[in-house]
């Protein structure tokens, strides 16, 4: 399989061809800016987040999202729900586990939602490092103190343990299957001053992986139009109120002769 910049391209494609339903149970501060994300992108974007609902629906979407940010009892309900729905109907989907290592609640669902065969799962150094378990990750809150390179043995780990595509996400995005690994040089600073483009990066991931089958390249492409999509809209903005805004025009402006020209993969 040749993992480039012109197979990102090809999978930008798709989704525009393609238009696939992705599932999202996200959380609160994300919801609306995850939708209009994945609007802007080309994917159908769709928050059902009921547990009487969510078995039913994940069979009929192309990718489910599963994202930990805000978190009751009802609402993991619902997850474990639609994971196992999702396991069943053959349904890609990914998991991001915010906040992961610094309460216990979230942890403990996290990992029993595992043996639920994710095809992708995407968090900054610490939440990977906690979510791998051999020591806990260096948080403040949901935000990582570690860069993303520190965290690269415990995603290998975690990759072979899961099945999963698994994505440390900082500076520069690693990307890894417990043999391959990929970095992602692309993006901006400005962009971590901004709630949610974490949760916006693992829904266009989950668009990815509804269209492309390999977990691993679909989630190198996810990260990589996010990234190339953030600096684009850094170098159109005036700060963090107005990147927000720019980054669903370059998404929705972005194309296949962009991402040729500005994707920056390294492999390790």
């Amino acid at each position: 399989m040749t993992l480039d910049a012109a197979a990102t391209g090809r999978c930008l494609d798709a989704i525009r061809a393609r238009r696939p339903l992705i599932h999202n149970i996200t959380n609160l501060v994300v919801t609306n800016s995850t939708a209009n994300a994945l609007l802007a992108l080309g994917a159908s974007p769709a928050m059902v987040e009921g547990a009487d609902e969510v078995e039913e629906f994940v069979a009929k979407s192309a990718a489910l999202v599963v994202n930990l940010g805000t978190m009751s009892a009802d609402r993991a309900a619902a997850m474990r729900l639609a994971v196992a729905a999702a396991r069943r109907a053959g349904t890609p989907w990914v998991l991001d586990p915010v906040a992961v290592g610094v309460m216990r609640y979230r942890s403990q669902l996290a990992r029993d939602l595992l043996p639920h065969a994710p095809a992708a799962i995407r968090g900054n150094a610490s939440e990977i490092i906690s979510l791998e378990g051999r020591a806990d990750g260096m948080a403040h809150g949901v935000d990582s103190v570690a860069g993303s390179e520190a965290a690269i043995a415990a995603a290998q780990r975690l990759a072979r343990a899961s099945g999963a595509a698994v994505a440390v996400t900082g500076a520069i995005d690693y990307v890894t299957d417990g043999s391959r690994t990929v970095s992602i040089h692309n993006g901006d600073a400005m962009m971590a001053r901004v709630t949610g483009l974490g949760c916006t990066a693992t829904a266009i991931v989950g668009a990815c992986v509804a269209v492309e089958s390999d977990g691993f390249a679909a989630t190198v492409h996810g990260l990589a139009i996010a990234a190339v999509a953030g600096e684009i809209a850094a170098a159109r903005s005036r700060g963090p109120g107005s990147l927000q805004l720019e980054i669903y025009d370059a998404l929705y402006r972005l194309d296949a002769a962009t991402l040729m020209e500005r994707v920056q993969l390294q492999t390790r």
